[in-house]
C-alpha cells in the first residue's frame, strides 16, 4: 500500500490542512484492510472514524426492515466515506461493505475534529466538500423525480464519477467499479432496464464496458449529450 502520508494528501476533504496538520493526521490514522463482501460497519453503528480508502471500492448502502440491501453509491480509491463523523453521537445513517479487497486508512473522530479546531484554516475546503456531496444528493432527488429514464442512469454514472474525483466532469476517462447489477439496484430499476440504456451510451461512444466496470470515456461529452436528450 502508499504511504500513510500520501494516502492522506490525495484526499480532497484534508486538502486544506496545513502540512504539519497532515503530519498530525498521518499519525493518528490506522491501516485497515477488509475481503471482498466484508463489512466496514454496520447501519446504526456508534460514529467513531472518517475513513479514507487506499485501495478498492467501498459500498454504500441500507437495509430495510425486511432485509433487503439498497446500494446508495459506491466510492473507490482516494475517496472519503463516513460523514457522520462531523456529528458527534450521531450513529451512522447507513452501511458500508467492502465491494471488493480494500485498504482503508481511518482517522479517528475525536482526532480529527480537535485536529480542524486547531488548524481552521481547513474549514472553507472541508465545508465546500461536504455541500458537494450535499448537493449530489438533493440532484438524485431532483433527477428521480423530474428526468427520464436514460438521463436518471447517465447522471447517476456521473455522479458516481464524481464522487470519485470530487470535481466536475471533464474529458478525462473515469472508470466506475460497478455491475449493471448494481447500478440496477441503486436506482431501483431492473437489469434489463439499466442495460438497455448502458448500451445506447456505449453506441454513442459515451463509456466503455469492462469485467465489472463501466468507463466514461467523456465525462463533459456525456453531461452534454444528457442536456440534449433530457429536453426532449
Amino acid at each position: 500500500m502508499t504511504g500513510i502520508k500520501t494516502v492522506l494528501a490525495d484526499c480532497p476533504i484534508l486538502s486544506g490542512f496545513p502540512p504539519e496538520a497532515m503530519e498530525e493526521l498521518a499519525a493518528i490514522g490506522r491501516v485497515r484492510t477488509f475481503s471482498g463482501g466484508e463489512q466496514i460497519y454496520e447501519q446504526g453503528a456508534a460514529n467513531t472514524t472518517l475513513c479514507v480508502i487506499a485501495d478498492g471500492v467501498v459500498r454504500i448502502s441500507s437495509i430495510n426492515p425486511g432485509g433487503r440491501e439498497a446500494t446508495l453509491v459506491m466510492f473507490s480509491t482516494g475517496a472519503w466515506f463516513g460523514d457522520a463523523v462531523f456529528s458527534p453521537g450521531m450513529p451512522r445513517v447507513y452501511g458500508a461493505t467492502a465491494h471488493e479487497p480494500v485498504t482503508l486508512v481511518e482517522l479517528p473522530g475525536d482526532g480529527f475534529r480537535a485536529l480542524m479546531g486547531r488548524y481552521p484554516q481547513c474549514y472553507p475546503v472541508v465545508l465546500d466538500m461536504v455541500s458537494r456531496r450535499l448537493w449530489a444528493a438533493m440532484s438524485i432527488i431532483e433527477d428521480d423525480a423530474l428526468r427520464n429514464i436514460p438521463t436518471r442512469i447517465g447522471r447517476r454514472l456521473l455522479f458516481l464519477a464524481q464522487m470519485q474525483s470530487d470535481g466536475e466532469p471533464d474529458a478525462e476517462p473515469v472508470s466506475i467499479r460497478i455491475t449493471r447489477e448494481h447500478m440496477a439496484n441503486m436506482m431501483g430499476m431492473t437489469r434489463q432496464g439499466v442495460h438497455k440504456w448502458i448500451k445506447a451510451f456505449e453506441r454513442e461512444g459515451l463509456l466503455s464496458l469492462g469485467y465489472g466496470s463501466i468507463t466514461l470515456t467523456d465525462p463533459a461529452a456525456l453531461q452534454a449529450f444528457l442536456s440534449r436528450v433530457d429536453s426532449v
